[in-house]
């Protein structure tokens, strides 16, 4: 990796399926409307950025650090985030478009999800303790193994955990998604 270094720039209207981003620092930067749809994006440092209505559908996270990100309008489609540089890694999502993306055996404790669809998003053993789903679509999301426990559900919908194989202690959902957590037992819950 290059000694590339960017701090305090904004990125607007960028393709970067067609425009080279360099490998290396990106620190305090914005990026608007940028697209890294299946870029290979290895590697990189980002601390401290925020993406606003970029597409990142399929890119390439091998050892990617997000470190104090904020994605806010994306289309994220089938990104394996368990490939991301563990190290500081933390992130806070609003109205993105997760579906189909994996965050497997990642610990990313009190992070926030906020009015995002996250069709079919995989958390299997996954710790997301102390973390908010406000308003969120999990429809076919995977809970497998994974800690909630003190995480927020209550606005979200579409919840299906199994309580037997999952830490949920202290996690906090609304009495209409409570049929999410007996889903199993194939009741008729009026």
């Amino acid at each position: 990796m290059g000694n590339f270094s960017a701090e305090n720039i904004n990125y607007n209207k960028i393709d970067f399926t067609t425009t080279l981003l360099e490998k290396g620092e990106y620190e305090n930067c914005k990026f608007n409307l940028c697209v890294f749809s299946e870029v290979d994006l290895s590697e990189v440092i980002f601390t401290d950025c925020i993406f606003i209505s970029c597409n990142f559908s399929m890119a390439k996270l091998n050892k990617t650090a997000f470190r104090d990100i904020i994605f806010k309008d994306c289309k994220m489609l089938g990104l394996h985030l368990e490939h991301c540089n563990p190290f500081g890694l933390s992130f806070s999502f609003e109205n993105c478009l997760l579906n189909y993306s994996s965050f497997y055996k990642t610990k990313i404790k009190k992070t926030e999800f906020k009015s995002s669809q996250m069709q079919e998003v995989d958390f299997t053993e996954c710790d997301i303790s102390d973390s908010l789903f406000d308003n969120c679509d999990l429809s076919n999301a995977i809970f497998d193994h994974s800690i909630i426990e003190k995480t927020d559900f209550r606005t979200s919908f579409n919840i299906g955990i199994d309580p037997e194989i999952n830490r949920i202690r202290k996690a906090k959902f609304a009495v209409a998604s409570l049929s999410g957590l007996l889903r199993k037992y194939d009741l008729d819950i009026d």
